[in-house]
């Protein structure tokens, strides 16, 4: 690992436009010669990820493509044409040539990129690239791009994002629908693989799958069921990923016709992460891998066609620690009107608030804590508790010990402040000793426990990171803040730094934050459902979202609220949203955020209804599964009034229009159903019958968001009454 850098980006200077050589008519012929024409012969299979563009700034893009020869060793060599238009018949010279040859280094599984420098502002380029082998001159398909205009162009802006692709037993469908439009560039929010080769919690395991050859270099991952997945560990297994995601015909169109600005999220690495830890076995060991991480960044690099913040000379230095050893921030000008600043919230970021492993009876805020943090009053979520280490416990003990032990984990854990609803819980379940009355526990302090959380075992992943009492969650996460606020880093000191600056400087008239999971807060309120008494409160749906760092995402939100025309554009909860995330307790302080869903993923409905299926616990709550189907209802509404519109079954895209006066994004979605049936040959209109349209806006000068009705009107959305008006 030591001796790997990333791949550099080979640089390309751009010079004067030259006339084609006269050939055959068809596109995939043309010359990079004025004097000696060639037949250029169908390369695909010498190219089997096609090509790529991305980062596009006024006067360069990167270029990508990836060279397969089994019949070859070592390097390789082919060549890269630039031309004004598809034929190639004008064509722009390369450091002074026709063209230009790029080695695709063995080192980095053949992937070449180049940097083409010195071109014009918001134009449109071709390219492609030439492989010979035995006197014959084979041609990738061609590739289009486009730069961005320059800075102090006044012109509308139209792009695209998407986030969460996963391949396994899907096809992209919306990818089909997507590279029809007409786009400047597009923009992913992450989750382009899926490090697992089929986890049937999340995913399908029948249809298109993934298949590591390097099986031995993999993680053996075994579901609840018993059944055997993987998931990539070894650089092979990360390169094997894109290898074969990028061999469908849908992703390589879209990667053809335009330019793409990407960040990662957590299944470039591994599901749930924060820096070089993984979450798979929730606690029970530790997985903290720095080289595994550091394998998944270098084939995201080697495979995507990204930028290295704009130095020419970037080389991977290994010699710093993780993670300031690579960073991905990096900001983009499209005119006067759009600066597109992206972030890393995965690397750099704190592990979650509550531990997967925490005992769930340990008491974490003891009473004077949660005074303190209550404005002198005990609220109701704290509950009462004793130190479990008295002697008047021991019994209780013993069998609390015995429950851990039974679970897999370390009884040591069975000690100080222990909460008495969960002693309480083990011991009636054990037939002794007796529980602790009610009379006893009205003498009681009363403290804010794990178990208040939703924390119900040892081990889990339901009331650490997903279905969280929301009340006991927040004062256990303000409490961690003001410890260290270290805690709710999301974005580690200097990328917030930076983050911050970038936006506060920037002239441009619309801010938007490239921003890979949601900041709207997504909770439920189940206190008038009729369930078990132990479920009716509000809950979060996923705290290894932003609402996992909700005094972090308050504070930067503070300061982006100050700044005119900040939008957020998210990704990752298979879901689209959109709404106007706020300051805690102040909701005149607010940006816009809209929410994408995945592009083939399962939706957050269906996840939902799986891990309710799944649980012990939550399947055995009478009712919980249509809970699940009712996401969208609960969400709306009541404890969501920044939440403005909720689709959580269908996966998607989003189109974003954008000028000096309004930025219009347009929602499209397909039903998940359609997801597992390949759609690439149908006609326009067949697709198009397929896909949902909703249209929403902000207009320039306030954090107002609007939605485009029936009659072409466009309403603005109340947080007080809850209603577009």
């Amino acid at each position: 690992m030591k001796r790997r850098i990333f791949l550099q980006a080979t640089l390309a200077t751009a010079g004067a436009t030259l006339a084609g050589c006269d050939g055959e008519t068809e596109s995939t012929t043309g010359t990079t010669s004025t004097t000696t024409p060639r037949t250029l012969e169908d390369g695909s299979q010498y190219f089997p990820q096609s090509v790529a563009s991305g980062d596009p700034k006024p006067d360069s893009v990167i270029l990508w493509t990836r060279v397969e020869d089994a019949a070859a060793q070592g390097d390789l060599t082919v060549e890269l044409e630039v031309g004004t238009n598809a034929e190639f018949s004008e064509m722009i010279a390369l450091n002074g040539k026709s063209s230009m040859e790029v080695t695709a280094q063995a080192a980095f599984d053949h992937c070449v990129k180049v940097r083409l420098a010195d071109i014009t502002a918001g134009t449109v380029y071709y390219y492609r690239f030439i492989y010979e082998k035995g006197g014959k001159y084979y041609v990738s398909k061609v590739g289009r791009t486009k730069t961005a205009p320059s800075p102090e162009t006044d012109t509308p802006i139209k792009f695209a994002y998407v986030s969460c692709q996963d391949y396994i037993g899907r096809y992209y469908n919306t990818l089909v629908k997507m590279a029809r439009e007409p786009l400047d560039f597009f923009v992913h929010l992450g989750d382009y693989v899926y490090e697992t080769t089929g986890d049937p919690t999340f995913q399908n395991t029948t249809g298109r799958k993934v298949e590591f050859s390097d099986q031995a270099g993999a993680l053996e991952l075994t579901a609840g069921s018993g059944e055997k997945y993987y998931a990539a560990k070894s650089l092979s297994n990360y390169r094997e990923l894109y290898k074969i995601y990028r061999s469908d015909s849908a992703i390589q169109k879209v990667h053809e016709s335009f330019p793409m600005i990407a960040t990662w999220d957590d299944h470039e690495f591994s599901d749930d992460c924060h820096g070089a830890v993984a979450s798979y076995f929730d606690g029970k060991k530790d997985e903290t891998d720095v080289e595994r991480r550091k394998a998944a960044d270098q084939a995201w690099f080697e495979y995507m066609p990204v930028d290295y913040l704009g130095a020419p000379d970037f080389a991977y230095d290994a010699s710093k620690d993780f993670p300031g050893d690579i960073k991905i921030w990096r900001d983009f000008q499209f005119g006067k009107n759009v600066h597109l600043v992206m972030t890393d919230l995965r690397t750099r970021r704190a592990d979650h608030i509550i531990p997967e492993e925490a005992y769930p009876g340990t008491v974490v805020l003891d009473e004077d804590a949660v005074k303190a943090l209550n404005g002198g009053e005990i609220p109701a979520i704290a509950r009462p508790y004793v130190d479990i280490n008295d002697a008047a416990y021991a019994a209780h003990k013993a069998v609390l010990e015995a429950a851990v032990m039974a679970g897999g984990g370390d009884k040591a854990k069975v000690t100080g402040n222990i909460s008495v609803l969960y002693l309480n819980s083990v011991v009636t379940a054990a037939g002794s000793p007796a529980p602790i009355d009610e009379a006893t526990q009205a003498t009681l302090p009363r403290g804010v426990a794990y178990v208040d959380a939703g924390k119900l075992s040892l081990f889990t992943s339901i009331g650490a990171r997903y279905f969280t009492v929301q009340p006991a969650f927040d004062l256990l996460a303000t409490a961690a803040y003001q410890a260290d606020a270290a805690n709710q880093h999301v974005m580690g000191s200097e990328q917030e730094t930076w983050f911050l600056n970038t936006m506060k400087s920037s002239a441009a008239t619309w801010k938007v934050w490239g921003n890979e999971f949601c900041l709207i807060p997504l909770m439920i309120d189940l206190t008038t459902q009729a369930i078990p008494d132990q479920f009716k409160q509000k809950f979060y749906m996923n705290v290894d979202s932003w609402d996992g760092f909700r005094d972090r995402r308050s504070a930067l939100i503070s300061e982006l609220s100050a700044l005119k025309n900040v939008v957020a554009i998210t990704g990752d909860i298979h879901a689209s949203y959109t709404g106007v995330p706020s300051v805690n307790g102040d909701p005149t302080k607010r940006i816009v955020e809209f929410v994408g869903s995945s592009v083939s993923s399962g939706t957050f409905k269906s996840l939902l209804q799986s891990q309710v299926a799944a649980d012990p616990v939550l399947s055995g709550i009478p009712g919980a599964g249509a809970l699940a189907g009712a996401i969208d209802t609960l969400l709306m509404g009541g404890v969501n009034p920044h939440l403005a519109f909720a689709d959580s079954g269908r996966n998607g895209y989003v189109v974003v229009d954008v000028s000096a006066a309004e930025f219009v994004t347009t929602y499209i979605r397909i039903a998940e159903k359609e997801v597992g049936t390949d759609h690439y040959a149908d006609a326009d209109s067949d697709l198009d019958a397929l896909f949902k349209v909703e249209t929403f806006k902000t207009v320039a000068g306030a954090n107002d968001l609007y939605q485009k009705q029936d009659d072409g009107k466009f309403l603005k959305w109340n947080t007080d009454t809850q209603m577009f008006e």
